[in-house]
């Protein structure tokens, strides 16, 4: 081993950035790591603010995603919405691995700023919301918390007047296994089950070779919620660590309100047509 340090510019790295675009520069590190401001003094509570902040950058790739896989179903490019459709799996995976580094933090830790915080919660994330909204879980009531920034609260009435992710594969199912029209789109309100959808997946699961791409796309759909749930209960479980049943910060009723969530389903149909195959 030599004891003089190793210069990796003499292997043709680049260590000079005067007049070039470097990591940082590409990045904008220099607001992006400046955007973390603890109001306590609190040692925890800047892993509450980046544990959050993160997820928030997540959320945005999963809606990028997701809304380009519902394009690419509409014209058909299943290869590339299948992709995707994976992609925002993984995506969910991450967020619900996030809630490990949370749960290090101890009730005592919370407590220590927990008022600071006032009656702001991830309740009120838009992001959040925009992703149950494109996938079909559409409460208008949840417009309420962005009724104060109207282009956010513009944002969400936009997604509601259009089908949902899950509208359009109803869309490309019924149009593949023999026609006819499929339910209307539920646009504001709630994904509910529908008895014309779950006997068109029945013929797809029933005939796994003739419609293996409805097949594929059912399967894809169904790993996509069970990493969505997987998460929702992950995060019920450490609010519950962290805080047992006290009230949310934003006002809900904390636990209860998270728990009552784990029971909706966004695409119904896929799961109870497992019970009569």
């Amino acid at each position: 081993m030599s004891g003089s340090a190793y210069d990796p510019g003499t292997d043709g790295a680049k260590m000079q950035f005067k007049d070039a675009m470097s990591y940082g520069d590409y990045l904008h590190l220099d607001g992006l790591l400046t955007k973390q401001h603890p109001i306590s003094a609190a040692h925890d509570e800047l892993l509450f603010i980046i544990q959050h902040q993160t997820s928030e950058l997540w959320m945005k790739l999963a809606i990028h995603e997701m809304n380009a896989a519902r394009d690419a179903l509409i014209s058909g490019d299943m290869s590339h919405m299948f992709k995707m459709l994976a992609r925002v799996s993984r995506i969910f995976e991450q967020l619900n691995s996030a809630w490990d580094v949370l749960r290090t933090m101890t009730p005592a830790d919370y407590t220590a700023f927990r008022e600071t915080l006032g009656p702001s919660s991830g309740f009120q994330s838009h992001q959040y919301r925009l992703i149950e909204y494109i996938l079909g879980n559409r409460n208008p009531n949840m417009l309420k918390p962005h009724a104060h920034v109207p282009d956010l609260q513009a944002g969400l009435e936009a997604e509601l007047a259009r089908p949902s992710l899950y509208d359009e594969a109803v869309v490309f199912l019924f149009a593949a296994t023999g026609g006819g029209a499929p339910p209307a789109p539920q646009l504001r309100t709630p994904h509910a089950a529908d008895p014309a959808i779950q006997s068109r997946w029945k013929l797809v699961y029933e005939d796994v070779d003739t419609y293996w791409t409805l097949y594929e796309l059912g399967e894809k759909l169904v790993d996509l919620e069970d990493y969505f749930r997987r998460w929702r209960f992950n995060h019920v479980t450490t609010v519950e660590r962290i805080i047992g049943f006290k009230r949310g910060t934003g006002g809900t009723s904390g636990v209860s309100y998270l728990r009552r969530m784990l029971e909706v389903e966004l695409f119904p149909e896929l799961w109870h047509l497992r019970g009569e195959l």
